[in-house]
């Protein structure tokens, strides 16, 4: 039996047949086509209908047992001490109950060094927002139009004026700086209402200036300085000093208790990573308890993280009533009062030291920080600053083992009794979590969006869903964006 395709494509399949004696055959074959009907000759079957799925269907299965077969290979050469050993594993699995349990095992390994490696990644600055700087800072140095006054003289007097909307942002990043305040400014309907005081170390003040001195925000008034402009008195400098060191110390704690330990379960890996990311040592994380003697000539003011998103206008936060409260905060989540996952006290806190058991409850929601509105006023009445500075060295006397890294722990603390609830629709933060479902309604209508969590909207490591809200707000146009080859 001769098979032949037909040359059409594998639509057609001729099926040659020749008999079996010796001339019978070929006379067979020299019918017409009634002999081919009284079975000899060549007969021709058409599988036009059936045959394309068969191939198609062998096209795919075929290298998946390719694939699978080396990927069986491999990985029962890396478990098996002895071809002996593999050969109870089969192509589609294995019977060797300790052989899966390997496997089991290596797959979780994988998942704990992928995610590890997650958290890394998150710790990087990207080359396109180091550019940034270092051109911005270079332009700063030739260019006297970057050096101009920030703000322009017949808006100065706004800067401590009660009647404007005063936005504080304490950042070391250009861009995230510059989509904070454009997103604010295209979200309000009256952004002339606005100053914006953004407060950044020695090191990106050349860069943050030369920014917003070249890149001005149309109506609204922005303000940059840096933290070496302040003259604080030595009494401030020292606790400031004593601040960082102990948050540094506490830092170093963990991470040396991580070093010990092995985690069954990847939330509480996760947990446990992103306390040691280098924000959480950061002196302009830290510097919001300092807020008050940042601005002593403001009352009230809303201050804002870098990774935030504005959606709605803000200005109905400064008519809020606080009740006589130092901060407005949100408390509940999205899915309802009381509902915060991941932000219960005892994520936050070590219930085992009696110091804090007697003191806190451990299912209570902590509030949220990054988009918080403050009444300075209020506060210069109170000894929050102080009580901050007390917790901190209750926490050094007690091994660093009150709570984990953060700058929200102590801050939970201090402003005990003074923190007014706020409705969650002003901020939905967590996006810098890894986010498998997003509820787009939710993220439309939020007023702020937050990327809370290791994935900056700026790394490559978050999701494309959400990242993209952020992206909107960068100008791809501009020069030094170009340059830099930032990309959404």
């Amino acid at each position: 039996m001769k098979f032949y395709i037909s040359a059409r494509g594998i639509n057609r399949l001729t099926i040659s047949e020749a008999g079996g004696g010796g001339g019978g055959g070929r006379g067979a074959m020299k019918g017409g086509k009634g002999s081919a009907a009284a079975g000899g000759g060549t007969r021709r079957i058409y599988r036009r209908r059936v045959l394309l799925p068969v191939v198609l269907a062998l096209g795919l299965l075929l290298p998946f047992l390719f694939v699978r077969t080396a990927f069986v290979v491999l990985e029962s050469a890396s478990f098996c001490s002895s071809s002996l050993d593999c050969m109870g594993w089969r192509i589609f699995g294995g019977n060797d109950p300790a052989l899966m349990a390997k496997m089991e095992q290596m797959v979780q390994s994988a998942r704990r060094h992928e995610y590890i490696n997650w958290h890394l990644a998150s710790h990087g600055i990207p080359k396109s927002l180091q550019c940034l700087s270092l051109i911005l800072a270079e332009e700063y140095a030739v260019n006297a139009m970057a050096r101009s006054r920030l703000p322009s003289p017949e808006f100065v007097s706004r800067l401590t004026d009660p009647s404007f909307h005063h936005v504080v942002l304490l950042t070391d990043n250009v861009l995230a700086a510059s989509v904070v305040i454009s997103s604010a400014v295209n979200s309000s309907t009256h952004p002339e209402k606005f100053v914006f005081h953004v407060v950044t170390d020695k090191k990106t003040y050349t860069a943050m200036h030369a920014w917003f001195a070249m890149n001005s925000i149309n109506s609204a008034v922005v303000e940059v300085k840096g933290l070496h402009q302040y003259d604080w008195s030595h009494k401030v400098n020292v606790a400031i000093k004593e601040m960082l060191e102990i948050h540094h110390l506490i830092w170093k704690n963990k991470y040396d208790s991580l070093k010990e330990e092995v985690f069954e379960y990847q939330q509480e890996l996760e947990k446990n990573l992103e306390v040691l990311s280098p924000s959480f040592v950061s002196l302009l994380n830290h510097l919001r308890i300092y807020i008050p003697e940042l601005f002593p000539d403001l009352d009230k003011i809303v201050f804002l993280d870098d990774d935030i998103v504005v959606q709605h206008d803000l200005s109905s936060l400064w008519e809020l009533d606080l009740n006589g409260k130092v901060v407005g905060a949100v408390v509940d989540s999205w899915c309802g009062r009381d509902c915060c996952p991941r932000r219960k006290y005892n994520d936050f806190f070590n219930f085992t030291n009696p110091m804090i058991s007697a003191k806190l409850d451990s299912d209570r929601c902590a509030w949220l920080y990054g988009m918080n509105i403050f009444d300075l006023q209020a506060w210069r009445k109170t000894n929050i600053t102080a009580t901050y500075h007390q917790w901190l060295k209750l926490n050094l006397n007690h091994g660093f083992t009150l709570w984990h890294p953060g700058a929200l722990p102590p801050a939970l603390l201090a402003f005990e009794g003074h923190m007014q609830r706020i409705d969650p629709s002003w901020h939905m933060a967590g996006l810098g979590h890894r986010v498998t479902q997003v509820n787009k309604y939710m993220l439309e209508t939020a007023a702020v969006i937050h990327f809370s969590g290791p994935a900056k909207p700026w790394l490559e490591i978050g999701a494309p869903e959400v990242r993209s809200f952020w992206y909107r707000h960068v100008n791809f146009s501009n020069g030094f964006i170009k340059r830099c080859g930032t990309t959404g």
